[in-house]
């Protein structure tokens, strides 16, 4: 290729980029320099519908892709940019738009465009679709956050993690969907890169994925779910991931599985494009060489700030783990507490940053929302403590850092959001953990998978009673959480039902929480016991 041609190409896909993002104005002046296909289309090319996320006072982030083949090489696209335009309005019949603008999508970015509105005003609900040619996309409603000086009434989100797609069915997002929430916060696992034929009830399409086009066709599996498009449909959405978006139990740049020491960090960067292409992030978190940009810092009103943290990207090696042999596992505690204590989960940038938010923050609720179970999950037997290498429990000098931090400033109201060991938990926190002289200073609430299996019954048992931090711990059911609160207290209902979720179970109540401002600790609904008397399970 001549080198002007090159460098035309090259000033055109940058363009194309700026424009998906929304950085320049997307007018009828800028958008016929930029070559763009004019598509006519044999299926519909919003297969994989509609969603949104990052809502801000002023501001939300839409998205979508465009895949009538989504299973395709490139979904079914021709290597060209494609222009479409985007409404927003107060009504979803789109009688009264309050704002609309043209994007492209590029094929460089699988054909998926983010549109950052901005200009909306605080605290309302909106509706908003996608065109193109004679095709519509699926209408999604969103919501924006409240003014920073505002103190709204409450806040309801629904907490979730965990949705292995063969081992049943979407149900928790189905009612998600239907739900008078503000937003989805999801913690991890939002696809999964394995298989267990032991518990299919649906099969993904192919093996797991290693290329970017694979990693695309795992997305497209999970997106084409009618339940999980409902619940991006109806909600924005916030974002944690943890480790089966890439592969079991990576660290870093060290991979989950001994045979991909020399192709890990390739695998792991079209995961990476693929996870960006198919959720609402903005363009600021495209990812490159140096990984992706995860964690972000969100307020509501002066009611609530919510982090979402990054525990994979920057994390230490777990204890045990080695390039022949790498991952996490049941090892001694005896041995984590003797392995380098600025072993690390989320990084010491990231660490920093989370510290110096705590402190400066103005807001009453500090949510932490991060992948895992933070209290201790460690099991007694035959006078040795056993600890799983990839949590909390096998970081313990990092998990001591942040909470000293919390009782050194005494800073109240912090509750740790988290997913990942497909059980409900409702748990203490402490320094030191079960350590009844050490003081309660923060509360954590973990949701267990929307499908995944648990742990065997017997196993979850040993595990309460190894660990008198725990309230509450039940490992049988699929679900998600429900949390709401206001000024002066927090209430979680742990949702459930039955392994496998089937297409027709339905939901129920598991156990309710409540969390009262400037007292640590969650106390069981109707009861004023002590908290390590309100365990149950």
């Amino acid at each position: 290729m001549h080198a002007p041609r090159r460098s035309t190409l090259q000033r055109l896909s940058a363009l194309a980029l700026l424009l998906a993002a929304g950085r320049l104005r997307s007018t009828e002046a800028a958008l016929p320099r930029l070559p763009h296909w004019r598509p006519r289309f044999e299926h519909d090319p919003f297969t994989l519908g509609v969603a949104s996320g990052q809502p801000r006072p002023d501001s939300v982030l839409l998205w979508t892709r465009l895949a009538p083949q989504p299973h395709a090489p490139g979904g079914g696209m021709p290597p060209l940019p494609v222009r479409l335009r985007w409404e927003v309005a107060d009504d979803d019949s789109f009688r009264r738009i309050v704002r609309d603008g043209e994007v492209i999508a590029h094929p460089d970015v699988g054909h998926s465009v983010r549109v950052p509105v901005r200009g909306l005003a605080p605290g309302r609900t909106y509706h908003y679709r996608f065109l193109l040619d004679a095709a519509t996309s699926p209408i999604g409603r969103t919501r924006t956050a409240p003014a920073a000086d505002a103190l709204p009434d409450r806040l309801r989100l629904a907490l979730a993690s965990c949705q292995h797609y063969e081992q049943g069915r979407f149900i928790a997002h189905r009612e998600i969907a239907a739900s008078d929430i503000d937003l989805v916060l999801f913690v991890g696992d939002y696809i999964y890169d394995s298989s267990n034929p032991a518990f299919l009830l649906r099969a993904h399409e192919g093996p797991p994925p290693q290329t970017l086009d694979e990693y695309r066709a795992r997305h497209a599996t999970y997106k084409l779910d009618a339940d999980l498009q409902a619940a991006h449909a109806a909600h924005p959405w916030l974002l944690c991931w943890d480790d089966h978006e890439v592969r079991n139990d990576y660290a870093s740049e060290q991979g989950g599985e001994a045979d991909e020491a020399r192709t890990f960090l390739a695998i792991r960067q079209a995961a990476y494009q693929a996870y960006f292409e198919h959720l609402p992030l903005a363009l600021d978190q495209l990812p490159g060489p140096q990984g992706m940009r995860m964690h972000d810092r969100w307020t509501w009103g002066r009611l609530a700030e919510i982090w979402t943290l990054d525990g994979r990207q920057h994390r230490s090696a777990q204890v045990g783990s080695d390039p022949a042999d790498p991952g996490g596992g049941l090892v001694s505690a005896r041995r984590v507490a003797q392995a380098d204590p600025r072993r690390t989960v989320l990084g010491s940038a990231q660490e920093r940053w989370l510290a110096d938010g705590l402190v400066t923050s103005q807001r009453r609720w500090k949510l932490i929302g991060q992948a895992s179970q933070m209290s201790p999950s460690g099991i007694d037997l035959m006078g040795r403590r056993l600890v799983s290498s990839d949590g909390w429990d096998g970081y313990p000098s990092a998990r001591e850092r942040l909470l000293a931090g919390i009782a050194e400033r005494r800073i109240k109201d912090v509750v740790l959001l988290g997913g990942d060991v497909h059980r409900h938990v409702v748990a203490n926190l402490r320094v030191r953990p079960n350590d009844p002289r050490s003081e309660v200073v923060a509360s954590e609430l973990v949701t267990t998978s929307v499908t995944t299996r648990g742990l065997t019954g017997p196993l979850n048992d040993l595990i309460r009673e190894s660990n008198t931090d725990i309230l509450h711990a039940c490992s049988d059911d699929r679900g998600y959480a429900q949390i709401e609160l206001g000024d002066r207290w927090l209430h979680f209902v742990a949702r459930a039902t039955s392994f496998p979720s089937r297409d027709q179970a339905t939901l129920s109540d598991q156990v309710r929480f409540t969390i009262e401002s400037g007292r640590a600790g969650p106390q069981k609904d109707g009861s004023d016991e002590p908290a390590a008397a309100a365990r149950s399970g």
